[in-house]
């Protein structure tokens, strides 16, 4: 009987190792060793291998490259074309990422299922054939070109993709799937890269696009070795609370497209429902006006939006005041009340201060500063702000109002949204208000905001 051979994978790039150690020389992470049984194959064992002769690659002068334009595979799923860039890239191999049970099977199977005109198989290494159709009921069947698998083992998946010739292959998910030629266990190191390989390689060689469902640990970052993400040619991370019944797709790698672009969904019975216009469930409705509560505008990507910021300044019950920030940076929040404390004299640093992004959406606008510093103003001496007042613009330490990029477009989703009036920066140069039918103030320092607002 051969000897069983393993080895020790770090889990958190990959790298292979002889022996345990406790400190990786590749990513200097501490404990991340583990053993796997390895098992050494020719390559012709490879489940999918291209029946084209290989021939080896000659170097070419950039300037003699012939250029062609990047032909996209649309779907009817709008907000998803959108993170992607455009559409779905022939030959990419896209990971999707979330939380347990936050919707990433749902909505890659309503793509499945919603698709017209396309072949797409669905294989599934976590629910039985049953529990998707009850799922594919529920959304809505109208693609009858869609083919469900519940398989683990590549080379059988291979099997039926060479069958079935789809133009969209879907895994859910690839800490499921395992092949032969490793004899370790499904969704260790060894076995995601290998795996993660065969999908890129049949990818690349046949032009269709893969989905590959990841899940993710509790840190938040995605199961499996760092080099995963490497492999893959776009990474998307689906964000939400249970809780709530929105769901934000994010892009943190796309090499066909910008990783600034966001999708938005609401949860409902029958799947998930595109949020095309996001301003009207970032704003709370309110009969009365209430402190605390300041509308801005931001900018995800080529999507102008507003949002409701929330806050509450209180005092400090425990001599240690609190500093709590959710959506927002709590480095920036706690930027911004140096300034107010060190450049227009109101005294927070004994006071506890809470924000909030409504809708729990996180964002990294600089343009919120202004609305941020206007709803804790607002709170402090709790007086609310008029509801028809939109806030855009960034804050300088010295308590300069910064101009924000974009601002036409901001300025044109608060007229859209029925707002009256809105302040920014007298720095955003070619703004004339003669172009708008909102009233646009523009102001240089953080103090004249304030009095505009409070009078």
């Amino acid at each position: 009987m051969a000897k069983t051979k393993t080895s020790f994978f770090c889990q958190n790039c990959g790298t292979e190792s002889p022996k345990w150690v406790g400190k990786c020389g590749s990513c200097n992470e501490w404990n991340t060793y583990v053993e796997e049984v390895i098992q050494k194959t020719p390559k012709s064992a490879t489940p999918f291998s291209s029946s084209n002769t290989q021939r080896a690659a000659k170097p070419h002068r950039i300037n003699e490259i012939e250029e062609y334009e990047e032909r996209r595979m649309m779907l009817v799923d709008n907000e998803l074309n959108r993170v992607l860039g455009g559409g779905i890239v022939p030959g990419s191999l896209v990971l999707f990422g979330g939380e347990p049970g936050i919707g990433k099977s749902t909505l890659l199977l309503q793509i499945a299922v919603r698709e017209p005109d396309k072949k797409i198989l669905y294989i599934s290494g976590e629910e039985s054939e049953q529990q998707i159709s009850m799922r594919a009921d529920r959304i809505g069947k109208q693609n009858k070109d869609c083919y469900v698998l519940t398989e683990t083992s590549m080379e059988n998946i291979f099997i039926q993709v060479e069958a079935v010739k789809p133009d969209i292959l879907i895994i859910d998910s690839i800490q499921t799937v395992q092949t032969s030629t490793i004899e370790s266990s499904p969704g260790s190191v060894s076995q995601i890269k290998e795996c993660t390989a065969e999908f890129l390689r049949y990818a690349k060689e046949s032009g269709t696009p893969v989905f590959l469902i990841g899940h993710i640990t509790k840190e938040g970052s995605l199961a499996g070795p760092k080099v995963l993400e490497h492999m893959v040619d776009a990474v998307l991370i689906f964000e939400g609370d249970r809780n709530h019944v929105y769901r934000l797709v994010r892009s943190i790698k796309n090499r066909f497209g910008s990783t600034n672009e966001l999708g938005i969904y609401e949860m409902n019975g029958t799947g998930l429902r595109e949020v095309e216009n996001p301003s009207e469930i970032l704003i709370t409705h309110n009969d009365e006006r209430l402190s605390g509560i300041a509308i801005a505008s931001m900018v995800e990507g080529v999507r102008p939006m507003l949002i409701e910021i929330q806050a509450l300044v209180s005092t400090a019950a425990y001599g240690t005041p609190q500093r709590s920030s959710t959506g927002f940076d709590l480095r920036r929040l706690n930027m911004l009340l140096a300034v107010l404390e060190k450049r227009c004299g109101f005294k927070l640093g004994a006071k506890d201060v809470f924000l909030n992004l409504a809708g729990g959406i996180k964002a990294n606008d600089p343009a919120l500063d202004l609305g941020v510093v206007c709803a804790i103003m607002s709170s402090n001496v709790n007086m609310p702000i008029n509801p028809k007042i939109c806030l855009s613009a960034e804050l300088s330490l010295s308590g300069e109002i910064r101009a924000a990029n974009r601002m036409d477009q901001r300025i044109s989703e608060a007229e859209k949204m029925g707002f009256e009036e809105i302040i920014i920066s007298k720095y955003n140069k070619g703004i004339k208000q003669s172009d708008y039918g909102i009233k646009i103030h523009q102001v240089s320092k953080v103090e004249d905001a304030i009095r505009i607002i409070f009078g």
